[in-house]
């Protein structure tokens, strides 16, 4: 339902993710109005928000939809909403948020990033991948595997960034929480009272057809008894 008919060049897929057609602002515009239309309760749409906004500071990628969809629905939160609000992790923000997350994390466990965050980070994430792929195909073919990438990638990188995450990600949903929800109630009853305003001009306008209708009706009973008279 929401793949494209014609199927983008790698390239330009690649550079749509990093700078969207129309841009950040237009792409943040979409998100507002989609959050905004949710057909659900100001308050389980805001709890959505703080969901995908939460889990952007957790080191799940290629799973902040399937996170941020559980912890929406453990808060009883707007599944739909949580989605969105995952958009707040972006090529524009994924930085901030590791260099805080893992600084922060490392403060926490009283431990240090190996080598320098700009490379060291990449590195580790490369190397880890790559464990993952060759000691799936060594488990399979019976050879010897080595874990040595991924437990480096594990010490410095991942777990730093689960625990240093949760405070900035707890106080970021929430703010998001907090400004989303009072937009959300007045977007709501101005679109309840646009709506109660044409509902009403309707049955206005149904009622003043079905009067004509009447009054025709008895005007030609009347020129009918006249005739007959």
């Amino acid at each position: 339902m929401f793949k494209r008919r014609d199927r983008l060049p790698i390239w330009q897929a690649i550079l749509q993710a990093v700078w969207p057609k129309g841009g950040w602002g237009r792409a943040a515009l979409y998100v507002k109005h989609r959050l905004r239309r949710l057909p659900d309760t100001p308050r389980k749409i805001s709890r959505g928000i703080f969901a995908g906004v939460f889990t952007t500071f957790t080191p799940f990628y290629g799973l902040h939809f399937v996170v941020a969809a559980l912890v929406a629905y453990v808060m009883r939160g707007n599944v739909m909403a949580a989605l969105l609000g995952t958009f707040f992790g972006n090529p524009l923000t994924y930085v901030p948020i590791a260099v805080v997350s893992l600084n922060l994390g490392h403060f926490m466990l009283g431990t240090e990033m190996r080598g320098e965050v700009d490379e060291g980070l990449f590195g580790k994430f490369f190397r880890a991948g790559e464990d993952l792929f060759w000691n799936s195909w060594y488990a399979l073919t019976g050879q010897s595997v080595d874990w040595t990438a991924t437990a480096i990638f594990w010490n410095d990188v991942f777990l730093p960034w689960l625990v240093g995450g949760m405070i900035p990600g707890i106080f970021t949903g929430i703010a998001a929480y907090t400004i989303s929800l009072p937009l959300i109630e007045a977007y709501q009853k101005r679109r309840r009272g646009r709506l109660k305003k044409k509902l009403e001009e309707i049955r206005r306008k149904a009622a003043a057809r079905a009067l004509e209708k009447a009054e025709k009706k008895a005007d030609r009973h009347k020129s009918k008894g006249e005739f007959n008279g």
